[in-house]
């Protein structure tokens, strides 16, 4: 960054601060499982079934848990019978649909 003017420096660290409080922060399964204990989220069992019921005979490629937007979401991606991978997120306190999309 030697050739960046010093108040440039500044504003390319807060834009780099502020940007990194819109990504969602992944947690792990011991922080699920609190927040399965708490009633704060449902099974993850449960928003599986909901998401690979709307692609039957699809397979279970990955299933995260996130924090997004003070949020609990879970990310699932499937493979279908197509071929096409979806990525599913769903609300994981209440189970509603946030997205349904064919993953890049």
């Amino acid at each position: 960054m030697a050739c960046i003017t010093r108040p440039a420096r500044y504003v390319l660290f807060s834009l780099l601060a502020v940007c990194s409080l819109a990504v969602a922060h992944d947690l792990d399964q011991d922080q699920a499982l609190k927040l399965r204990q708490k009633g704060v989220i449902l099974p993850l069992e449960q928003l599986l079934t909901t998401a690979l019921g709307r692609y039957p005979g699809a397979r279970l490629l990955e299933a995260e848990l996130e924090e997004e937007h003070g949020r609990y979401e879970y990310e699932v991606e499937l493979l279908t019978q197509e071929g096409v991978v979806r990525e599913i997120k769903l609300d994981a306190s209440t189970g509603a649909l946030l997205k349904d999309e064919e993953d890049d």
